[in-house]
């Protein structure tokens, strides 16, 4: 089963709203697939690095918290491991860290690319105008250049042969410019396309975020939580639907999978921890 991971550009407008995307990757040590729903790194009140992840690994659900480097509860496929136990977990979970580290790496890497290919729409845009103006300042110079061939066909037949050769150049050079001026008009429609896709990425990013306002409003008017600053957690996908960790009854997963149907296939999850780190996110997965 292999997962391909839904990818949004959130612009500045939703710069508040983290996204953390850890791609399930192939690794060499165990030749296994690695699910991460979320992985949230903070600060506590006396500047201990506090760590919570859920993830799938090996066909077993791993959830984590550790502080200041040491593991505080561990729960695997929803049963919490007493720490007299955690040592028999020490190399699967250090696995997952790993992996988390790479993905977190890659997820850097991504986002620098995706400024890069930005930019460089920018300065393919502008030179595509420059190409344009530079194609009909061609066009006209060829134009000239013809016309003064015939001139100086009139004036005297000595000069005959030469004009000939202007004429021919000019005619070279007018072709040239058609060139350059179709070459910057697949440019200036390339630059088209990719801003096109940008506002494409953007919509669906304001509609997720519609999306996920609306659900929490179902789930207090449903009093499945009692506000929004009470909600930390919730997923939905092709089986079930949990909130704040806790598994729904049959009847709200069915009304909440068909409401959000396209989350529910998409094996959506939300997390808003206590440290202000914030994230959708969605991974379709294919037989």
């Amino acid at each position: 089963m292999k997962t391909k991971f839904l990818k949004y550009s959130l612009l500045s407008m939703l710069a508040t709203l983290t996204v953390i995307t850890l791609k399930a990757q192939q690794t060499a040590y165990d030749q296994s697939e690695l699910y991460n729903n979320y992985d949230v790194i903070g600060k506590d009140a006396s500047g201990r690095t506090v760590e919570t992840f859920h993830t799938f690994y090996k066909d077993h659900e791993y959830k984590l918290k550790s502080v200041g480097g040491k593991i505080t509860s561990l729960y695997v496929d929803g049963v919490k491991i007493q720490p007299d136990k955690y040592a028999q977990y020490e190399t699967v979970i250090s696995h997952i860290k790993e992996q988390i580290r790479l993905d977190r790496i890659q997820a850097r890497k991504d986002q620098a690319q995706a400024l890069k290919d930005e930019a460089q729409a920018r300065v393919d845009q502008k030179q595509a105008m420059r190409d344009q103006e530079q194609a009909e300042k061609d066009r006209q110079q060829a134009e000239k250049e013809q016309v003064q061939a015939k001139k100086d066909q009139q004036d005297a037949l000595k000069d005959q042969a030469q004009a000939k050769l202007d004429q021919e150049q000019a005619v070279k050079d007018q072709e040239q410019a058609v060139k350059d001026q179709a070459q910057a008009k697949l440019d200036q429609e390339q630059a088209v396309k990719d801003q096109a896709q940008a506002k494409l990425d953007q919509k669906q990013a304001e509609e997720d975020q519609r999306m996920m306002k609306e659900m929490i409003s179902d789930l207090i008017k449903d009093g499945i939580v009692p506000d929004e600053k009470s909600l930390y957690a919730v997923t939905l996908n092709s089986s079930e639907m949990t909130v704040n960790d806790k598994k729904q009854p049959e009847e709200v997963y069915k009304r909440y999978k068909e409401k959000y149907s396209r989350w529910a296939g998409n094996n959506f999850s939300y997390s808003d921890g206590p440290y202000n780190s914030r994230g959708i996110h969605m991974s379709r997965r294919e037989e």
